[in-house]
């Protein structure tokens, strides 16, 4: 993992940087000791360490803007975070850049159920915003299994998904508007409690762009009100092409679940163990399918999947009869990852996307891989949309274990890649997929993309490192091709 190397000449600047900073934000909310720099050297992705050369807390939107445009004048990088819950690098400091911490930044501002809107502060964690509605029978729908401490900032730096999206959608789904400060420290507001919007999708464009183009500080989101009725059925299978094909059949027969997620019997033992959900140890892999809806609709569709179940063979099937067990099922999914710590010393999660019909081929073929490195592996996947998070489990203390599990994780990516899927479903690129953007994106598309960060940060000074191999200046990315003595578009007027 490469890093750009560090500007000396900022760092020879950092007291008086921090001294500017104090000046915006107040002494208390600039950090510059090493005990308190050290909380925030990672993200979820311990493998990679970096210790930030200062920390700024601003505790509002005329403070980041004040920041923003104080670290432009002097050049100083800037790496945006939010709860830090990011699998893939995204947050990775820079020794020679500002972390832009958003955890004061906690606030609900307005739940607005006659126009089915919430407007947030982008360090809410994702769980409490349904929390703040349960009452009222309303709930925000992406829950990535970090619900509970990932913030709604950082679910739109990533576009986080959740075992929800098969039906419901991702973070880009479910966003109506952002609050956004770019690195001049202007303040942009995108969208708003309408649905849609007319010109360009800026929307889209700024959500899952890991905060390269601008640093959020404020979220308008869809809200729902919760269906009548949700039941689980929880499956066992002998094996992981049974389940593979049941996948496949449920989403053939045009049903379309709130859930589906797959687990194979590593990840099933490991989560039984941690927190009892009641999964049956002797099958092979396992699918949770929620439906969800009216009553009669519910009712009718538990049976058809069950029957879709039984032709591929299952060993096992229950239906949630209560809430609580419904709630159960959903806790031993949820608790996947912190369960893969009883496995092993240390994991490393992936995050790739393949076709739903190539699903029980690429379980093989990691199956493989684990059998070819010698590192286990426990799969987990939101199986209706193809978004597989294989857990590497090794030893970090193990010489080369790391860079075997790296190097193992990079042939599931281009695996991912090789199958008609993409390097990543919900985690982002970060420093994780940088050097493999290669694999499924070429020149011409990757400079394009560069484009657009230029556009809003030709200094690149908004996260640097990450996403792209290798960062062209602007200047050359701007650069037209002149052939024969004339400009390309002759009929196009020049500015």
């Amino acid at each position: 993992m490469r890093m750009p190397p560090p500007d000396n000449a900022i760092l020879s600047r950092r007291d008086t940087i921090a001294e500017g900073l104090r000046r915006i934000v107040g002494e208390a909310h600039v950090m510059d000791d090493e005990a308190s720099l050290k909380a925030y050297e990672t993200d979820a992705l311990s493998a990679y360490r970096q210790m930030p050369m200062l920390v700024v807390l601003p505790g509002d939107t005329g403070e980041v803007s004040s920041v923003l445009a104080f670290c432009k004048r002097e050049g100083v990088k800037i790496v945006p975070r939010g709860a830090g819950t990011g699998l893939s690098g995204g947050a990775l400091p820079l020794e020679d850049g500002i972390t832009v911490g958003l955890g004061r930044f906690n606030r609900i501002l307005e739940i607005d159920y006659a126009n089915r809107a919430a407007v947030v502060q982008p360090g809410v964690a994702n769980l409490t915003i349904s929390q703040a509605m349960d009452a009222a029978g309303f709930y925000y729908a992406p829950d990535p299994s970090s619900q509970i401490a990932c913030s709604i900032g950082g679910n739109v730096a990533e576009n986080s998904g959740g075992v929800h999206c098969l039906k419901y959608g991702l973070t880009t789904n479910n966003l109506l508007g952002v609050e956004m400060v770019m690195m001049g420290g202007e303040i942009l507001r995108i969208g708003g409690k309408q649905f849609d919007s007319d010109g360009y999708d800026l929307l889209g464009l700024i959500t899952g762009s890991e905060g390269m183009l601008g640093v959020i500080t404020e979220v308008t989101v869809r809200i729902l009100p919760k269906p009548p009725v949700a039941q689980a059925l929880l499956i066992g299978f002998p094996s992981n092409d049974n389940a593979g094909r049941c996948v496949a059949d449920i989403i053939a027969a045009g049903i379309i679940p709130a859930g589906l997620e797959l687990m194979d019997k590593p990840a099933i033992h490991a989560t039984e163990d941690f927190c009892n959900a009641g999964y049956p140890l002797d099958a092979e892999s396992i699918l949770i399918c929620e439906l969800d809806g009216p009553e009669v609709e519910v009712a009718e569709l538990v049976h058809r999947v069950g029957d879709i179940a039984r032709s591929c063979e299952a060993s096992s099937l229950r239906v949630s009869e209560s809430e609580a067990e419904r709630q159960k099922f959903w806790l031993g999914r949820k608790s996947a990852f912190p369960a893969a710590g009883r496995l092993a010393p240390d994991y490393y999660v992936m995050d790739g996307t393949i076709p739903r019909h190539r699903l029980a081929e690429v379980l093989a073929r990691i199956t493989d891989l684990s059998k070819e490195y010698e590192l286990q592996v426990a799969n987990v996947f939101h199986a209706g949309d193809g978004n597989l998070h294989p857990l590497i489990l090794f030893d970090s203390n193990v010489p080369g274990e790391l860079e075997r599990t790296e190097e193992m994780g990079g042939k599931i990516l281009k695996l991912c890649v090789e199958v008609g899927g993409v390097l990543t479903g919900e985690h982002g690129v970060g420093v994780e997929k940088r050097d493999l953007m290669g694999e499924m994106f070429n020149e011409i598309d990757l400079k394009q993309q560069q484009r657009i960060k230029c556009a809003f940060d030709e200094g690149h000074l908004l996260n640097p490192g990450k996403v792209f191999p290798i960062l062209h200046r602007c200047a050359e990315l701007g650069r037209l091709h002149v052939h024969g003595g004339e400009l390309p578009f002759p009929d196009l007027p020049r500015f």
